[in-house]
Formats: structure tokens, sequence, C-alpha cells
């Protein structure tokens, strides 16, 4: 039975709790949905602690994962503004595409630039060279419908325990 772990989106509209799956060996990641494709996600870990339950899912306790999207959403608007470093933007990346995979909603085509740009990450504490402008410029339009995907799928409805999803 494949784990699942509580990750915290941190907004300025309030957090949600999502339902994080690792995916087995090399599988992708996801994040979980309900039989319509929705997006599960609840306002306190304690419901969706709750709903594992019920599901009968081997929920993993501990401190849930945060990703605070507010200063993602600065940089990728404007990056001068933006306070995100790159860590938590990399954590965006990869949620972004772990939400885009479980919804079923692809995010645009990544190319080379994007390839080049998602390396540099991991050398960010080595005094890595910054990325190019058209590698800055690739980050930036990833987390940019990332975060369009995000306020779709959360969106004006939100229940307590769904996300709609739009297609």
């Amino acid at each position: 039975m494949p784990e699942h772990h509580p990750y915290r989106i941190a907004t300025r509209r309030g957090d949600l709790h999502l339902i994080w799956r690792p995916g087995a060996g090399d599988e992708p990641d996801t994040l979980a949905v309900d039989g319509r494709g929705r997006l599960l996600a609840f306002h306190d870990v304690e419901t969706l602690a709750g709903h594992c339950e019920r599901q009968g899912w081997d929920l993993v306790t501990g401190e849930a994962a945060t990703l605070d999207l507010e200063g993602v959403r600065e940089w990728a608007e404007d990056p001068r503004r933006g306070t995100a470093r790159p860590w938590p933007l990399l954590d965006a990346w990869n949620f972004f595409e772990d939400l885009a995979r479980s919804v079923s909603v692809p995010l645009p085509p990544q190319g080379a630039a994007h390839d080049a740009a998602y390396e540099k990450f991991f050398d960010a504490d080595d005094g890595a060279q910054p990325w190019t402008a058209q590698e800055a410029a690739a980050v930036r339009d990833l987390l940019s419908a990332g975060l369009a995907l995000w306020d779709a799928v959360r969106g004006p409805g939100h229940e307590n325990g769904q996300c709609r999803k739009n297609t």
C-alpha cells in the first residue's frame, strides 16, 4: 500500500492540506484526487487524517511539508520584487508538476532552457552560475502556469475535502 503524506500549501487565502503520494520506483509522485479527478484538499490535518483513515490509507504522520506559494507568486510576477529563494522555487516547480499530473491538466511543454535552469537549482548553494535571461524566463513561465493551474483547481468554489478540476 502506498504511503500518504500531509502537504500544507500556505497562501494569503488560507492554508490547505493536501495528500501527497510518492511514486514507487520510477512512478511519478501524485496528489490524491477523488473519483471525479478533483484534488482532495482539507482545511486542517485532522480532517485530512480522518479521510485517510476512512479510505484505509497509510498516513505518514509527523511534520507536514509546507509550500509557501506567496513568495513564489511574488517572484513569478516580478523577480526583482520577489523574495523567494531557489529551494522554494524548486519545491513549487515539483509541486506544480505533481498537481498537473494528478488532475490531468498539462503544464506548457518544457525545453532546453527549463532543463538547464532546473539543474542549476541543485548547484545554487555552491555559487553556481546564475540563470541566463532565457532560463529565468522559462522558470517564470512555468511557475506562472503552475500558479494559474493552482488558482483554477482551488477556485472560489472550494469545499473542505475537494477542489474542483477545470479543464
